[in-house]
């Protein structure tokens, strides 16, 4: 059963700068602590990334999975689906972006299933996790710009 999650935060940047981390897949392990490696696989007309592919550590182990990208939202929103992943049935998510005067309060939204059994405490633990993390290491590699 997939553990669905939300959480926001207020970022002290424009939303253009929260966008331009968010959408720089290479970057994420510089600044995403459980991301080990990106490669995109394709890309867009804009030449963004359409499936993204991550090794992620998490759970004790080291997992790929891949991402489709959906930039129909642009520049309020991006939204991702699994295409396949290790230990993964569904790794969906978005985030949204809303102007607050000179800051951003970010949305988060991500719904995953880990295929692994596991008591659904600790599922929803590590949706709350991945979340909590990538949140507060998203508002710092921002700001730190």
């Amino acid at each position: 059963m997939a553990e669905q999650a939300s959480e926001r935060i207020r970022i002290d940047a424009p939303s253009a700068a929260c966008l331009e981390v968010v959408l720089d897949f290479e970057g994420y392990p510089q600044w995403a602590r459980d991301v080990k490696q990106v490669t995109i696989l394709d890309r867009d007309a804009e030449g963004r990334g359409e499936h993204v592919e991550f090794r992620a550590a998490g759970l004790g182990k080291s997992f790929k999975y891949t991402l489709e990208y959906d930039y129909s939202e642009l520049p309020s929103g991006v939204s991702w689906t699994l295409v396949e992943g290790e230990g993964l049935r569904r790794l969906d998510g978005s985030y949204r972006f809303e102007p607050e005067d000179e800051s951003t309060r970010v949305h988060y939204e991500l719904e995953v299933d880990i295929a692994i059994p596991l008591p659904g405490l600790i599922k929803r633990r590590a949706a709350g996790m991945i979340m909590g993390t990538a949140l507060k290491e998203l508002k710092k590699a921002v700001e730190s710009r």
